[in-house]
């Protein structure tokens, strides 16, 4: 198949990319910059500009009729013009409107998504997620948890630096928030498993791991994997409630309003209708949690 995938220079995208020329695909990696992926030629394109969306997938085409579309651009905080309406809500009306009706359509969600939520990432999420249903494509939506691996943010850096920096760790509230991480490697195979499955079309996976962990025990983890000993110290809601919009006026802060409110709400999910569905070999974070913080610079 000729397959277009946006976002493909990303962690997830990067991923997608090399399980679907494992297949035997061709791919037609898009990006911001247009970089080549995996010995892909890449297609420069702004996912929040419908010229500059039409474009790549006119480059794309003159190659054959494209047969599917990934759709994977996100991002998890806001920057300048980089909102949550442009990236994920403007930018999937764009793809959509792109995709030829023939063809079949991925779409990377969240775990979380919905367009009420105070969130404005899980809201702008589920604002994209209706726009896929109406379109009248053949699609399938994907939801997944917290995903781990070689070059995630989260597990790589973001709880990396939380373990390491400070004196103590700090922890939000009981630490009781619920989490089931999912690797990246369950997350290339369900996307590429789904492609040529009939039953997954018009379905909405949520593809979670394994193992459910609190916020506490994946600090416990972190802190082992980078081999360090502190004590992990809660830090009251009614404290965090206080310092989250502070921080927020930093030019990086350390966590931003929308990351507090997700990180309240947990991040969990049934993992066993896409483990069959899809017969994914569901990886366990401890098996990979070393090497992931140990590879990050």
């Amino acid at each position: 198949m000729n397959i277009l995938v946006t976002g493909a220079s990303g962690f997830v995208g990067r991923a997608v990319v090399g399980e679907l020329l494992a297949r035997g695909h061709t791919v037609f990696p898009v990006s911001r910059q247009g970089m080549d992926i995996a010995g892909s030629k890449g297609i420069a394109a702004d996912v929040t500009d419908l010229g500059s969306v039409q474009r790549a997938f006119g480059e794309a085409g003159e190659h054959g009729a494209i047969h599917a579309v990934v759709h994977l651009v996100g991002i998890i905080t806001e920057k300048g013009a980089q909102t949550f309406g442009r990236v994920h809500v403007d930018a999937t009306r764009n793809v959509l409107a792109s995709t030829p009706q023939s063809a079949r359509y991925l779409h990377m969600s969240a775990l979380g998504a919905d367009p009420g939520s105070p969130s404005g990432y899980s809201s702008s999420k589920g604002q994209a997620e209706a726009l896929v249903r109406q379109s009248g494509l053949d699609w399938s939506i994907f939801r997944p948890s917290l995903i781990f691996g070689l070059g995630d943010d989260f597990f790589g850096r973001t709880l990396k630096q939380l373990v390491s920096l400070p004196p103590v760790v700090p922890q939000i509230g009981d630490g009781k928030f619920p989490f089931r991480p999912v690797s990246i490697a369950d997350v290339a195979a369900a996307f590429v498993g789904a492609l040529t499955l009939k039953q997954a079309v018009g379905q909405t996976y949520t593809l979670t791991g394994p193992q459910e962990y609190t916020f506490r025990q994946l600090l416990e983890l972190e802190l082992k994997a980078v081999g360090k000993n502190k004590p992990i110290v809660p830090v009251p809601l009614f404290l965090m409630n206080l310092a989250v919009p502070l921080m927020g006026l930093l030019p990086s802060p350390p966590i931003t309003r929308d990351q507090y409110l997700m990180l309240k709400a947990g991040n969990t999910g049934d993992p066993e209708p896409a483990r069959t569905a899809l017969s994914l070999p569901m990886q366990r974070l401890e098996d990979h949690l070393t090497e992931i913080v140990r590879a990050s610079r």
